[in-house]
């Protein structure tokens, strides 16, 4: 590659409180550090059920201060870790970041849309809302996902699975462009024309490689969709799910589905009918018109749910559909992709997450995959496909450390005893757990990530949630 780094980071302090001064006093007061005041809130990732405690906190406003950030950490001999909300924060925390300086990018946020070249730019910290917002004033859509503040560089990074990737594909292939402080400090640009091999390891190899500070990716003609969801009572639920499961593989590719088990609270913020109630949900949109939308669905329609909102909506509408939490929550999870439902996976599903089964468990969705998912996207980086039919996600709310470890319990309980169906891999976006980085790439593309990575990072300044490595002077992956 191009890009020259002869950083050496064993020259640096050993003293991160010493490190982070020196970033300060570039700074000032956006950089915060540990016995600050705000040290606490400037350190939480959106999963508050995460304990981040890094050497510092860093809030640039600009390129050229994350530029500063990175050549000040990497001559006192800290780390860098970017981050923007912390929604899958739990791997990077698990690593170790006493001698982390996390670059929260939560002041860079800008949002514009360019009708003229068909993209939105954004800036690094940028949530999925405004993105969303800029292009519907021009009657388009983004590939954004189902919650309106995910970060949208990490989302995009990692693939990034939204309302119409079965009939457009993963996230990552829409981006046009990507602009990144690499190792050395130095702001590159990253498209198919400059810095190819870099461009091709950031479209799905997370943010192993710099600090982002601005993307560019494809808007597309979708001004409206019919989309929306459908829910059931508990004695409904195995019937609905097989039905959906026989289905799913064989939809058209406009439709895009989700089917969950959803637990609800009896909380007096949610909806009397819902409250304290267990309930199976598909929800999902389809591109094409009314009548598409009819015939797509008619078989599910046919087990006559009790809710049904689907209709023509307003495409920026769909970025709350899946009702995600918003604003950071404490949460535990685990996930599983899987070959297909056959009835011993449904059946094991049931018994984990079914009606009458007593599980801390809140969640428990299947996401419908296949379709333009499971095509590789010509000249497309290194995920630019998703080798399942459906993608397995459970979770629970972890109000406390013992809440938290029986969500965990239950989570993994059910990803093992889904194995016999699981392809092996993993998406990493889902992976909310420390796991091997290597599932989540084709064998043959690891290495060459790898490559990538010492080429932009040969000394390790970098550390991401899912952690990519560099080579061995003989050519070997290493951690």
């Amino acid at each position: 590659m191009s890009i020259d780094n002869d950083l050496d980071l064993t020259t640096g302090t050993t003293d991160p409180l010493a490190a982070g001064h020196a970033l300060r006093g570039l700074l000032g007061d956006r950089v915060v550090l540990p016995g600050d005041e705000q040290y606490d809130a400037a350190r939480v990732a959106w999963n508050l059920a995460v304990d981040q405690r890094p050497a510092a906190v860093a809030v640039p406003r600009s390129a050229a201060e994350v530029a500063t950030i990175v050549r000040m950490a990497a001559e006192t001999g800290l780390r860098v870790a970017p981050q923007s909300t912390g929604h899958n924060a739990g791997p990077l925390a698990a690593q170790g970041l006493d001698d982390v300086v996390i670059v929260r990018m939560s002041e860079m946020t800008m949002a514009i849309a360019d009708p003229t070249r068909g993209i939105v730019r954004v800036e690094g910290g940028t949530l999925w809302e405004p993105a969303v917002d800029a292009a519907a004033a021009h009657g388009k859509a983004v590939l954004h996902g189902s919650s309106p503040d995910v970060g949208i560089a990490g989302y995009s990074l990692g693939g990034g699975i939204g309302w119409y990737a079965r009939k457009l594909g993963l996230a990552t292939n829409s981006l046009t462009a990507v602009e990144i402080v690499v190792a050395d400090g130095t702001l590159v640009r990253a498209d198919a024309s400059h810095n190819a091999e870099l461009f091709w390891a950031l479209r799905g190899g997370g943010g192993n490689f710099g600090v982002v500070t601005a993307l560019e990716f494809r808007m597309y003609d979708i001004p409206t969709a019919y989309a929306g969801m459908m829910l059931w009572g508990p004695e409904h639920i195995e019937k609905v799910l097989r039905e959906w499961a026989a289905w799913a593989p064989g939809a058209p590719d406009e439709i895009t589905t989700a089917f969950r088990v959803l637990r609800m609270p009896p909380l007096p913020e949610i909806p009397e009918f819902l409250a304290g109630r267990t309930v199976a949900v598909i929800d999902g949109a389809v591109l094409g018109s009314d009548e598409d939308g009819a015939e797509i669905l008619a078989g599910l329609r046919a087990l006559r749910p009790e809710l049904d909102t689907f209709g023509r909506v307003p495409a920026k509408s769909l970025v709350r559909l899946h009702m995600d939490p918003e604003g950071g929550m404490p949460g535990v999870s685990d996930s599983a992709m899987l070959e297909g439902l056959p009835d011993g996976a449904i059946d094991t599903f049931l018994q984990h997450a079914g009606p009458g089964v007593e599980t801390p468990l809140a969640i428990a969705e299947l996401r419908q995959l296949g379709g333009a998912l499971g095509r590789a996207h010509e000249g497309g980086g290194v995920l630019s496909s998703l080798d399942a039919q459906f993608g397995a996600f459970q979770a629970g709310m972890a109000m406390t450390p013992e809440m938290g470890a029986a969500v965990h319990g239950a989570a993994t309980a059910l990803t093992g005893a889904l194995a016999p169906y699981s392809t092996g891999a993993a998406y990493l976006n889902f992976a909310e757990n420390p796991i091997d980085a290597r599932r989540g790439y084709r064998p043959e593309a690891w290495r060459q990530l790898a490559g990538v990575r010492s080429a932009v990072d040969p000394h390790g300044l970098f550390v991401a949630n899912h952690r990519v490595p560099r080579l061995f002077e003989d050519g070997q992956p290493t951690t």
